[in-house]
Parts: C-alpha cells; sequence; structure tokens
C-alpha cells in the first residue's frame, strides 16, 4: 500500500512488481514472471505483470494459492469522488499479504506437496457492462498454462483482510470445487475460524478463480468478502476511497492465513 495504488502504467505498480518478486526472491522461492500487454475495455494498452512463486518446484503434486496485486484505477462506488484513485488495502493487497506471510512460513517448513502462489495483475480494470473486462490477467495466464501443469485444486483469496470480514461458499466455487469449499470451510471451523467462514451460500462471483476454472480447468474456489447488507454485497469499503489500512484487521488476515495453512499442510 505504501508504493501508492497499484494503478497498471504506474511507477508505483512497476515499484510494487519489482519488491513482491524481491521479496518472494529472499525466502528462496522459485520466482518467474509473466508479461504482456492487455487491451483494457476502454481500448488502454495496459502493461501486466503476473508472478509466480514455487514451494517445492520439482514435486509433482502440486496446488495453486492466488490472488490480485493490481487497484482498481478510480474510486467509482463513491457518490462524488468517483474518478479518485485509492490504496487498494483490501481488495488486492490483503490477499497479497496472507500469501506473502504463508510463502515466508513455507520457505522455513516446507509442506509435503509443491505450492505455487500466483499473483495476478490487471483483475480490477474491468467495466461491470463489458463482459470479460475484468481479471485480464488470469485469463491470460489461464490461456497460456506452463507446460504439464496439473495442480489439484486452486484457492482464490480476494477482500480477505477487513474487520470482522465474513466469507460465505461463492457460488461459481460451489459449481467448479464443492469438495474443496466444504473441506476448506471445515478446517476454518476447527481452527476456530466460523465466525468469519460462515456455512452460507451466495451469488456466483465473476472473479479470478472463474477463468481458472473455466479456461485451464483447474478446480478453484474463492474465499472473498461478501455483506448482505450493503447495496453491492460486498464490504462497504469496496471500491471506495474507504479501502486503505484503516480497515485491516490481523484477526481476520489471521483466520484466513491460518485456515490456509491449516489446508496446504495437511495435503499429502
Amino acid at each position: 500500500v505504501a508504493f501508492g495504488p497499484r494503478i497498471p502504467n504506474s511507477q508505483a505498480h512497476d515499484s510494487c512488481a519489482s519488491y513482491l518478486k524481491q521479496k518472494f526472491n529472499s525466502f528462496g522461492l522459485k520466482v518467474v514472471s509473466q508479461e504482456g500487454i492487455a487491451v483494457g475495455w476502454d481500448g488502454a494498452k495496459l502493461n501486466f505483470e503476473n508472478i509466480t512463486a514455487s514451494v517445492n518446484p520439482k514435486a509433482t503434486t502440486r496446488i495453486l494459492l492466488f490472488a490480485h496485486w493490481d487497484t482498481r484505477p478510480y474510486a467509482d462506488q463513491e457518490k462524488l469522488l468517483k474518478k479518485e484513485p485509492f490504496d487498494g488495502a483490501c481488495d488486492g493487497g490483503s490477499g497479497v499479504a496472507v500469501l506473502l506471510e504463508v510463502a515466508r512460513l513455507m520457505s522455513e517448513t516446507k509442506p509435503n506437496i509443491g505450492v505455487d502462489i500466483v499473483l495476478f495483475d490487471v483483475e480490477d480494470y474491468g467495466k461491470s457492462s463489458v463482459n470479460h473486462s475484468f481479471c485480464l490477467g488470469s485469463q491470460y495466464w489461464a490461456k497460456n498454462l506452463p507446460k504439464n501443469y496439473y495442480p489439484k485444486f486452486g484457492i482464490l483469496l480476494d477482500m480477505v483482510g477487513a474487520k470482522d470480514a465474513k466469507f460465505a461458499m461463492e457460488g461459481y466455487s460451489m459449481q467448479f470445487a464443492p469438495h474443496i469449499v466444504n473441506r476448506v470451510w471445515k478446517k476454518a471451523a476447527h481452527s476456530g475460524y466460523s465466525s468469519y467462514f460462515i456455512f452460507k451460500r451466495t451469488s456466483p462471483m465473476t472473479d479470478d478463480h472463474y477463468y481458472v476454472n473455466n479456461i485451464a480447468g483447474i478446480p478453484c474456489i474463492d474465499i472473498i468478502q461478501t455483506d448482505a447488507s450493503t447495496r453491492t454485497g460486498f464490504g462497504s469499503y469496496w471500491h471506495t476511497t474507504k479501502d486503505n489500512m484503516d480497515i485491516i484487521d490481523k484477526a481476520t488476515l489471521k483466520a484466513v492465513g491460518q485456515t490456509l495453512l491449516e489446508v496446504v499442510y495437511s495435503e499429502k
């Protein structure tokens, strides 16, 4: 967040990419960048970089953990400041933060399997009225997979840092990988986090996991905050200038991160 809004084609975006790669390298992980140019819904040419960090890169049994690291260019859910940039502390930043800490811990105590952490770019540049205009980085990645890459399943983290967040069982996750949803939610409950991970199904949400499921054929789920009390169905900070460090809560980050670790280390 300290770099500023991570908007494609900005200095903050480029500086953050360098930082993320440096952090993964410092953990001794295998780091691979996938760079290209995506065309936004408005015709803008967007330089993007998907960043992959692999634990136990030679292991044949693998799982995929992912989040997006870019920031939406403007706070279009504001009443007045619709063109203002915002920090994206929760929307993007929180998932990346959890995965950085998960990577650090896995570098110290290796799991039994291989784990690929993928940070997708240009997830949040889209326009709701334009089909497939979001998740451009994951769409590209899913169409250009590493050779012979067949992970068992994937878990997406999106908006996982706000205080008292609730994570329901998202519709596409239940459609494509209900067994993974049930496993993750049971791990959360067993770890004492049932106040965060609630056993309630919500509507399908087009997110990075949708394209990894549909294009790459990897069964994936989405851990994403929902809030039935808001007009959008997301947290009240979503795509507003309130999405900054003030809304981030360590307890929520821990609930998600610890649950993820419980899942990873139980894999054989």
